[in-house]
């Protein structure tokens, strides 16, 4: 069975910054893509940024230059940076992984974390 955990959203004033971590745990071989997605109230969960497990990135329009997304793979762990925040950055964030465990490939989503950006 494998787990992603987030942590790090919380109550940030616009202009500040959070740092999100979603480490993966359990029996596991390799982990693939990793990313950030979240989801505002009333909308669809949309990208925030991926990373492969060689390191290239990938953002949404919306982040680039404000988001940074990264990862240790010795701790099959990823990050992401968020700067400069806006109110419409308010959303729950969901980490998401590619990973080869005991049935295969699956992808697999952490349980979400809020992230509120107030004005």
């Amino acid at each position: 069975q494998v787990q992603l955990v987030e942590s790090g959203g919380g109550l940030v004033q616009a202009g500040g910054s959070l740092r999100l971590s979603c480490a993966a745990s359990g029996t596991i071989f390799s982990i693939n893509t990793m990313g950030w997605y979240r989801q505002a109230p009333g909308k669809q969960r949309e990208l925030v940024a991926t990373i492969s497990s060689g390191g290239n990135t990938n953002y949404a329009d919306s982040v680039k230059g404000r988001f940074t997304i990264s990862r240790d793979n010795a701790k099959n762990t990823v990050y992401l940076q968020m700067n400069s925040l806006k109110p419409e950055d308010t959303a729950v964030y969901y980490c998401n992984a590619e990973v080869w465990g005991t049935s295969g490939w699956f992808d697999y989503w952490g349980q979400g974390t809020q992230v509120t950006v107030s004005s």
